[in-house]
Formats: structure tokens, C-alpha cells, sequence
């Protein structure tokens, strides 16, 4: 048997997952804010990226001079233009010595010293924002309570363990985590000194804060108010759930009392604040910018990229005359040329792809745009991927944290793609459109009888949408409503 050795030719096609596309990739599916905070990076990184309107307003020009910029940068110069003859107006203003003489500044002090003070600012604008308002950081509810815990006079060893009670305080003003033994023993006091001060420190603004618990916590706010009766004090210790529940009648009849006594018991209670301290949370809302915007004119609908916020990306003419320099700077440059230019046309290829999206939505979806949310209907990530030639993880990643602008409201792309329910006429409706119709029924019940989620179906079915019990119940969750037994308003 004979070996040699041949040389054959084969053609095949393969994808690479090169760092260009990966980066193509990671830029399509960020958030606007991603994609803000990216650029802005690489304009720190690579030093021919800049942003074309702060260079145009560096430069004292218009974005749109990038010309006259580049032969500039070139070299080539212009004969500057002889200077103007000064205007009348505009001489130069210089002090005459003569004339500062001729003011009597020791009658101008009498007077000024002697004068009645003046009334206070008050600016005439009424729209002008509060103090509050205008503070660069809000209170946070440790600052509030360490600024009292010094105003307090705690002795030196209490103001320590204060502080530990004060470090550990949840969002919502509760001491849950580490108990206060462990606390106490990290302050080296007993745990009678740490029961006192925390007892003080329940006594802060806002009242009930440090406590350990939801009952601990209203009942502090019950004495402080002078609330503190007897049934008011046994309904908080023994019977939460049933408050919860609005179960008064189990209420009325364990602690053998008249059902309007737990009535009453029930409406003060209902003033407490069992979460203290959310008040002062710290955290900043989170506006919303819309990556497109669909506006209608006539009969059609247009969409348009927002580019507001966003960098105007060009490439510095700055560095073309360091490509003839020595052969690392010129290899140099090429590198950070190639990145840049890749980076602008994946951020506009970006662009091009939430716009196709769109508008393929606009299609399936134009209902919802002419009418409302009633009538959105049942769309799915196949449908847009093959109406517009691309695979479904595009699609994926383009609708994820991107937001639309649109007649309807402020929606996120992944809003407009629903699973579908069906109607007893044969058609079929959005899972979105369900929920906005169970939160309408709701809103029009009678708080004294609220629908159960059975009448709730009944009632859906009366509107042609067929849909189960436990079906209702998960919308309803989803919502954010309670159950009809919590909904339901006795007094």
C-alpha cells in the first residue's frame, strides 16, 4: 500500500465571531444610558473619536464648517481681515479719576448705615422651584437620625451603640438584621443600655422607626399619639392577619367586642405609617428617554431616531499629520482609525435597526396606534424577524430596554409583543389588552362589593374573551390588585 500526499481544494463559509461583530453585537442590545456611557468612554480611550459639536463650539464655529476646519488644520491659512474701526458705542471705558473724586463717600455711608433695611427677595415668578428643590442631595434617613441622635446628649458609650442601631436600619426603617444583642455586645454595653437607647431612638422623627417589627412599630405610633386603648393595643398584638384581611367580624368576636369598636380601631390605625421610613429613600426617579419617536401625519406614521443626548461621533483631522511621522505612530493611528470607524458605523447600524423595527411594528400593531391599547393584538418576535429579513435574536435584542415615543404614550419595544387570548367569536386579543380591561373592571366596582376573579370572568365573557379563573388571578397579581376580600371597604 503506497502513501502519498495530495492538495485538495474545498470552498465553505463559516461565521466568525470576530471582535468587531461581538462589539456590534453588545452595541445593539444596550439601553440608550448604556450606550451614552460607552461612547463616552471610547472618546476617552481613543483619541480620534471626538464629538463634532463640542469641537464646532471649541472652535467658535457651526458643526457644518468641517471643511474650512480641515484646511486649517492642514496648514493652509487665510489673510486675516483688517480690524474694524471702532463704533462710537463700543470705546473703551476707562475711569476718570476726576469723577471719582466728586463723590461724597462719607455722606453715601451715613446714609447707607441709617437706612431702614429693605424688604426681603421675593421674586414675582411663581414658578420658580422650592428650596428643596434646588438641593443637590436629598436626606438620607441615616443623616436624619444621627443629626438627632447628636442633638440627644447620649452619653459617650450609648451614642455608639446608637449608632450601630442607626447603620443597621433598613430602606423602610426596621431593625431586622443583626439583632440588637449582637449589636450590643459589639458595643461593649449591656443589653438592658441598648434596649433603652433604641427605645429613644424609636421616639425620632419619623416615629416608629428602629422598630423590630410591623406590631412594634405601630404600637409606638400609637402611643405616641395617645391611641393606645385597650382594644386598639389587643387587635395590634393578637390579630394582624385579620386586620390584613379585613376580617373584623373574627375580630369582634375573639376579643367579645361590638364590631363597630374594631371599626374605629381600624381607622386610626389605618393613619399609622408601617413603613416609616421610605420617606427619606435616596433614590432619584428614573426618567425615561424615548430611542424612537413615532409621529403621525395625515394617515401615516413616521419614525424617527432621538439623537438627542447622544455624542456626534466624527473623526479628528487632528492626527492625519502625524500619519507621516515615524512608523509606530502611523501604525498607531491606523489601529485607533479602524476602531473608530467601526464604532460609528455599528452605532448607525444600530440606529437603522430599532427604526426597522419599529416601523414593522407599526404595521402588525396599527390598531393600537389609531385606537388605543383595547385593540392591541397578539404579536410575536417570528412575525417582525421574518417580516424584516432578520433572525429573531436581533429581534430580541433590539426590543430589550429600548423605549418608543408614540401617540398611545411612552411603551418599551417588548410592550407590543403579547401571547394571545382567545375570543368566543373565533378571534383572538393581546394578554395586555386582557389586563388593561381587568384593571377597568375593577376600577368601576363597587368598593362595598368588590368582583371576585369568577365574577370577573363572567364578565369578560360577556365581552367575547374566554379566559380561566387562575388565568384572571395571575393579571391580577401582575397588576399589582389585591384579592376582593382585601379590596373590599366596610366603612
Amino acid at each position: 500500500m503506497s502513501m502519498e500526499i495530495k492538495q485538495h481544494l474545498k470552498l465553505s463559509q463559516q461565521l466568525v465571531m470576530t471582535p468587531q461583530l461581538q462589539q456590534a453585537i453588545k452595541l445593539l442590545q444596550l439601553s440608550r444610558m448604556e450606550l451614552v456611557d460607552l461612547v463616552r468612554e471610547e472618546m476617552m480611550e481613543n483619541p480620534i473619536l471626538e464629538d463634532g459639536v463640542e469641537a464646532a463650539q471649541e472652535q467658535g464655529r457651526e458643526p457644518d464648517a468641517e471643511t474650512k476646519a480641515e484646511s486649517e488644520m492642514q496648514g493652509e491659512t487665510e489673510t486675516p481681515a483688517p480690524p474694524s474701526e471702532p463704533r462710537d458705542h463700543e470705546k473703551e471705558v476707562t475711569a476718570d479719576s476726576q469723577a471719582t473724586n466728586e463723590i461724597d463717600w462719607e455722606n453715601y455711608l451715613d446714609s447707607y448705615s441709617n437706612s431702614a433695611p429693605g424688604p426681603a427677595f421675593k421674586s414675582s415668578n411663581e414658578e420658580l422651584p422650592s428650596l428643596e428643590s434646588t438641593l443637590t442631595k436629598k436626606t438620607s434617613l441615616f443623616d436624619h437620625l444621627v443629626w438627632q441622635l447628636k442633638l440627644s446628649n447620649f452619653p459617650a458609650e450609648e451614642e455608639n451603640v446608637g449608632m450601630l442601631i442607626i447603620g443597621n436600619l433598613d430602606v423602610d426603617g426596621y431593625l431586622k438584621e443583626p439583632p440588637l444583642s449582637e449589636l450590643a455586645e459589639e458595643a461593649e454595653v449591656p443589653l438592658e443600655v441598648a434596649e433603652a437607647v433604641i427605645a429613644r431612638i424609636q421616639q425620632f422623627d419619623p416615629v416608629g422607626v428602629a422598630a423590630r417589627s410591623l406590631k412594634e412599630c405601630l404600637l409606638i405610633q400609637a402611643r405616641h399619639v395617645g391611641a393606645d386603648d385597650d382594644i386598639l393595643v389587643r387587635v395590634l398584638t393578637d390579630h394582624i392577619s385579620n386586620l390584613e384581611k379585613k376580617n373584623y367580624q373574627a375580630i369582634a368576636r375573639d376579643l367579645k367586642e361590638p364590631v363597630e369598636e374594631i371599626y374605629e380601631a381600624a381607622k386610626v390605625i389605618m393613619t399609622f405609617d408601617p413603613r416609616p421610613g421610605r420617606e427619606y429613600t435616596t433614590e432619584d426617579p428614573h426618567y425615561i428617554t424615548p430611542d424612537v419617536y413615532i409621529h403621525k401625519v395625515g394617515d401615516k406614521y413616521f419614525v424617527v431616531p432621538n439623537d438627542d443626548g447622544l455624542p456626534k461621533l466624527k473623526i479628528s483631522g487632528f492626527y492625519r499629520s502625524a500619519m507621516s511621522g515615524s512608523p509606530k505612530a502611523k501604525e498607531y493611528i491606523q489601529d485607533k482609525l479602524r476602531s473608530a470607524q467601526w464604532l460609528i458605523r455599528s452605532i448607525q447600524q444600530r440606529q437603522r435597526t430599532i427604526v426597522k423595527v419599529t416601523e414593522s411594528i407599526i404595521k402588525f400593531q396599527r390598531d393600537f396606534f389609531d385606537k388605543g391599547i383595547a385593540h392591541l393584538k397578539p404579536l410575536i418576535l417570528r412575525d417582525v424577524a421574518e417580516d424584516i429579513s432578520m433572525h429573531e435574536s436581533t429581534i430580541s435584542r433590539v426590543t430589550t430596554n429600548k423605549y418608543v415615543h408614540t401617540p398611545q404614550g411612552i411603551f418599551e419595544l417588548k410592550f407590543f409583543f403579547n401571547s394571545g387570548i382567545s375570543r368566543t367569536d373565533g378571534d383572538e386579543v393581546a394578554s395586555q389588552a386582557v389586563k388593561t380591561k381587568i384593571r377597568q373592571i375593577i376600577a368601576a366596582e363597587d368598593p362595598r362589593r368588590p368582583h371576585s376573579d369568577q365574577k370577573i370572568v363572567e364578565l369578560l365573557r360577556d365581552q367575547t374573551i374566554d379566559i380561566a379563573r387562575r388565568t384572571v388571578a395571575k393579571y391580577r397579581e401582575q397588576l399589582g390588585i389585591l384579592s376582593s376580600s382585601k379590596r373590599k371597604q366596610l366603612f
